[in-house]
């Protein structure tokens, strides 16, 4: 089975990728379109030379990559939701378990300006998610939405149930994993991973919703509507 979990940054991506690839028969790869989206783009992102130097940048590579072999029996594809350029063909969706990690936005935006420049809504991620649902309904296929505060406030309940809705059998070992880097980390995870790098398992329920003001509050009003519109379908719990 290949799991693709569809994200926007900053949503709990980091640590459910940990929680999945802490299974025996799952491997991970790493927002392996990353190359491909900085080199069409030319967005000045931190270690951007490092990035595509470690990654293939032509897309119709990456998605066999994506479809080959694997060494394992499961694979767990993190992928950034805006790294998926227009240009970039979608029928392989029809061959992975598409699903849909939501946070709210102003989470999102919270934790984004603690490591970048105040994005704009396309650095988060929030209308390329929809697209991309909204294309995987379209091609007659599944499409499962899981929301990262249900994973924080239950994991285990909330994992249990992502796992039977995938025909995954569950496994305990995703609810904890040992601290440090992995091997299948992105070459940018020292500059996005240190809080989840310090980790063992996921944090625990989130606190009262921050305060934005200005640019930021703008973007997550936004955002907002395609968060809410994905959230009336997540998957119960």
């Amino acid at each position: 089975m290949k799991i693709a979990m569809w994200s926007g940054p900053r949503n709990l991506s980091t640590a459910l990728m940990y929680s999945f690839a802490n299974r025996a028969d799952m491997s991970a790869v790493d927002e392996p379109f990353y190359a491909s989206y900085l080199s069409q783009t030319g967005l000045a992102h931190p270690v951007r030379d490092a990035v595509i130097a470690s990654q293939k940048s032509d897309v119709s590579d990456v998605i066999a990559d994506l479809l080959s072999a694997d060494k394992t029996e499961h694979q767990y594809q993190k992928h950034m939701t805006q790294h998926m350029l227009p240009m970039i063909a979608r029928d392989w969706l029809t061959k992975v378990k598409n699903v849909f990690l939501i946070r709210h936005p102003s989470r999102v935006l919270a934790s984004w300006v603690n490591k970048h420049d105040t994005p704009s809504l396309s650095d988060i991620g929030f209308t390329q998610q929809l697209d991309i649902f909204e294309q995987v309904i379209e091609m007659g296929q599944s499409a499962i939405v899981i929301d990262s505060a249900d994973i924080r406030s239950h994991p285990e309940t909330s994992l249990r149930a992502l796992c039977e809705a995938i025909d995954l059998a569950w496994d305990p070992a995703m609810l904890a994993w040992e601290s440090g880097p992995k091997p299948f980390d992105g070459v940018w995870a020292n500059h996005w991973y240190d809080a989840v790098h310090r980790s063992t398992g996921f944090l625990d329920r989130e606190g009262p919703l921050p305060v934005l003001r200005g640019d930021l509050a703008k973007i997550s009003e936004e955002a907002l509507p395609i968060y809410e519109r994905l959230a009336a379908l997540k998957h119960s719990i």
